[in-house]
């Protein structure tokens, strides 16, 4: 059953009042974001909010939800052996998990911003989906034996870059913020070329090409394909992100601030 929070109004506009507001007030997609994800999922995203909106539900019950579609997906995963119904409940699952992704934020800045335990909650959840989902289809061809062992090297990899990546692009954002430089998802920094050029590193096209999961050979050549991407997207940006943040200068401290280890994250 979900939860409403007894502070929360539900809204007196229609439906579509709403989706329309939340249009206006859509955030500046980031200029890396790749074409599924801010010509597609956003948009599903929105009507998502919109709905969510109308029955009064928070963003972190919205969170709640995309935690329940993606890990329902990554556990099918390993529960079931590889075919093309499993391929497209598994697909569907991860779809709708980035659909309600897209949607909790959109809530919270339809109610005047986020706070930061919901933040918090986003980005863990998007943590553990990041690493889970490879290692879960690690586990279920290793359990069904669906493939010869050495397969298996690149779910593995994908698990270990896909981390690497989601980090690098928090704390990389987190220091161009620190140092005061011009985020990536600021105005006039949207092209759709390169929305086109990243689509191998959309998660949303990672989510859709399990559609192929019933014929194996077909999906592990694209799942290694976008693995393959993605790893080489991830040396690339890791050489942009050093070069240009060592062109930075640091944040001046208050007088008598003492440096402590983690500050220099």
């Amino acid at each position: 059953m979900t939860a409403i929070a007894p502070h929360v109004k539900r809204p007196v506009d229609g439906y579509w009042a709403i989706v329309r507001s939340l249009s206006v007030g859509q955030k500046t997609a980031a200029r890396s974001a790749p074409a599924y994800s801010r010509y597609i999922n956003r948009r599903l995203g929105r009507l998502l909010a919109a709905a969510a909106i109308r029955a009064g539900l928070s963003p972190n019950v919205v969170t709640a939800i995309s935690a329940a579609f993606t890990f329902a997906g990554i556990a099918l995963l390993m529960l079931y052996p590889p075919s093309a119904v499993l391929g497209i409940g598994v697909a569907l699952c991860l779809a709708a998990g980035y659909a309600f992704d897209s949607a909790d934020g959109q809530v919270a800045r339809m109610r005047g911003g986020g706070s930061p335990a919901g933040e918090w909650l986003d980005h863990m959840v998007d943590a553990v989906k990041t690493s889970a989902m490879p290692l879960a289809l690690a586990v279920g061809l290793f359990r069904f034996d669906a493939v010869d062992p050495w397969w298996l090297v690149v779910p593995l990899g994908a698990a270990m870059v896909s981390a690497v990546l989601f980090f690098g692009m928090i704390l990389t954002e987190q220091l161009r913020r620190q140092a005061g430089r011009v985020s990536v998802a600021e105005p006039g920094s949207r092209s759709w070329i390169r929305s086109l050029l990243v689509i191998p590193m959309d998660y949303g096209v990672l989510c859709l090409s399990f559609v192929s999961y019933g014929v194996l050979p077909v999906f592990l050549t694209v799942y290694t394909l976008i693995f393959a991407a993605t790893a080489g997207f991830l040396v690339l940006a890791s050489v942009k992100w050093f070069r240009e943040l060592s062109a930075s200068q640091p944040a001046s401290r208050p007088a008598g601030q003492h440096v402590m280890q983690g500050d220099r994250l």
